[in-house]
C-alpha cells in the first residue's frame, strides 16, 4: 500500500527558512495531486498549499509570497519551501496525496513533521 513520508521539519528562528519534502513509498502508481496541510495546537487542520498534476497551485492567504510548493523530479514527491517563517507558522505539517480513479479517488496522508518557529 502507498504511504507518504515527510522530512525536513525542525526548529528555526523567526525570519528563517525550512524546506519540507514528501515522498511516496511506491512510485509505480502516480499520485495526481499533492499538497501540504498543517495543524497547530487547539486549531483545525488547514490547507497550506496544493499542486495538481497540470501544475495548478493554491496557497493559504497567510503563506502567499512566503511559501512555494513544487513537484519533485522523482515520481510522487512534493516539496514545500518556507521562507520568512513566523512564530504563527508553528504546527505539525502533513503531506497529502490524491490518486484519481474513474469516478473516484483515494487519499493518502503522511504522519506529520513538526515545524517550530521561535521569536
Amino acid at each position: 500500500q502507498v504511504q507518504l513520508v515527510e522530512s525536513g521539519g525542525g526548529s528555526v528562528q523567526a525570519g528563517g527558512s525550512l524546506r519540507l519534502s514528501c515522498a511516496a513509498s511506491r512510485s509505480i502508481i502516480s499520485i495526481n495531486a499533492m499538497g501540504w496541510y498543517r495543524q497547530a495546537p487547539g486549531k483545525q487542520r488547514e490547507l497550506v498549499a496544493g499542486i495538481t498534476s497540470n501544475g495548478y497551485r493554491n496557497y493559504a492567504e497567510s503563506v502567499k509570497g512566503r511559501f512555494t510548493i513544487s513537484r519533485g523530479n522523482a515520481k510522487n514527491t512534493v516539496d514545500l519551501q518556507m521562507n520568512s517563517l513566523k512564530p504563527e507558522d508553528t504546527a505539525v505539517y502533513y503531506c497529502h496525496g490524491r490518486r484519481e480513479i474513474y469516478r473516484d479517488y483515494v487519499d493518502y496522508w503522511g504522519q506529520g513533521t513538526q515545524v517550530t518557529v521561535s521569536s
